[in-house]
């Protein structure tokens, strides 16, 4: 008996848990991961990023050579792609809210991103719901920073309004004296500067919150961070606190991130204070440093998460399925040849621990191995 004749006839498309294109603004190590959690769920990943050789490129499905904060190239990008998501927070805000507005798909909400860029209107937001944070103002004359210096007293935290992170855009006045060149080197008042109240704390906390588009959310257990170089170095997890603690940890990141608009994964980096109390220190609305831990130790990693909640999947489970888990951030040491030999040094110890594992970032000078 002859086959049937497929004459005419296209093979059926192959899909995977989602048919629908992600698009991801940005192309760094968190982009890479993410799509190589999507590669496992069969889903098509296009990013959007300046470098022809940034981390995601050799994983993802498509990698459109172009700037994330430029709004007629993210316009252009949004095309290709079923839902938009961000890898990074200093995209074009504004060009995702007029894309939402002619009905483009974006996860989280524009509007979240808005907020959280600027590092100042950030806190204005967590307050208005009752967020605990240190004290913080705004400053944009030498004679108001000096009033602040008054108010708080010394070391005065002063930060830039925004593109700050890794510890970029914050320094520390340790008295009046400092205050003027403290403000220069951060580009001045016209850069836009605020002040934070200094906040002795005994630990650094972070709780990776998911929420799905119809508004449920689920938090993965309280890590520790610890950081080198105002870089995120260590992360245990889960942290060493009393449950008290972690419970009280847990109910601040999701209530901050419930007063946010939009589905994803969110990071809510916080201080335990010497006297027991949780403040907010800032949030990220995307997957984070400090949740890299997740691909290994828990049931459901943050990237995976992450995809679940833009495409309105259901969540998946954030629970631990090791007892405890460590990630160790290493920096290159060294350039060059000199600095691979001492990077695969140090794979080759990771490598021989039972149940550890390496990520290469694919980024000049970083892999991080996870235990």
């Amino acid at each position: 008996m002859e086959p049937a004749s497929t004459e005419g006839q296209s093979d059926p498309p192959v899909r995977g848990v989602a048919d629908r294109v992600v698009g991801v603004l940005g192309g760094g190590q968190l982009g890479k991961m993410l799509c190589q959690a999507a590669s496992q769920m069969g889903i098509k990943v296009a990013i959007l990023d300046p470098l022809k050789d940034c981390p995601a490129n050799s994983v993802c499905h498509e990698h459109v050579v172009g700037s994330f904060n430029d709004g007629v190239a993210v316009r252009e990008f949004a095309k290709r792609c079923d839902v938009l998501t961000v890898e990074i927070e200093h995209v074009d805000a504004v060009a995702l809210e007029k894309l939402e507005k002619q009905g483009v798909v974006c996860e989280p909400k524009a509007s979240a991103i808005t907020i959280i860029q600027d590092k100042y209107r950030q806190k204005g937001h967590f307050s208005k719901f009752g967020i605990p944070m240190a004290d913080f103002v705004e400053v944009d004359t030498l004679s108001s920073i000096e009033k602040a210096g008054e108010i708080f007293g010394y070391p005065l935290m002063v930060k830039s309004k925004r593109l700050a992170y890794d510890g970029r855009g914050n320094a520390v006045a340790h008295d009046k004296n400092e205050l003027s060149s403290v403000v220069s080197s951060l580009g001045g008042f016209e850069h836009g500067l605020y002040v934070e109240r200094w906040t002795p704390f005994a630990k650094e906390l972070s709780v990776i919150v998911a929420r799905s588009r119809d508004g449920c959310t689920v938090c993965y257990p309280v890590v520790e961070t610890i950081h080198k170089d105002n870089i995120c170095h260590l992360v245990e997890a889960p942290a060493q606190i009393p449950e008290k603690m972690k419970k009280l940890a847990t109910s601040v990141a999701e209530k901050a991130i419930k007063s946010l608009e939009g589905a994803g994964v969110f990071a809510v980096e916080l201080f335990l204070t010497n006297d027991n109390q949780v403040l907010l220190n800032e949030v990220a609305p995307r997957p984070h440093n400090s949740g890299h831990h997740t691909i290994e130790a828990c049931y459901t990693s943050q990237y995976e998460q992450h995809l679940r909640a833009i495409l309105g999947l259901p969540l998946g489970d954030p629970a631990m399925k090791a007892p405890a888990a460590i990630m160790y951030n290493i920096l290159g040491e060294d350039e060059g040849d000199s600095g691979f030999v001492l990077a695969h040094q140090l794979i080759k110890r990771a490598l021989n621990i039972p149940g550890a594992s390496v990520h290469w970032y694919a980024k000049p000078g970083w892999f991080s191995p996870h235990t």
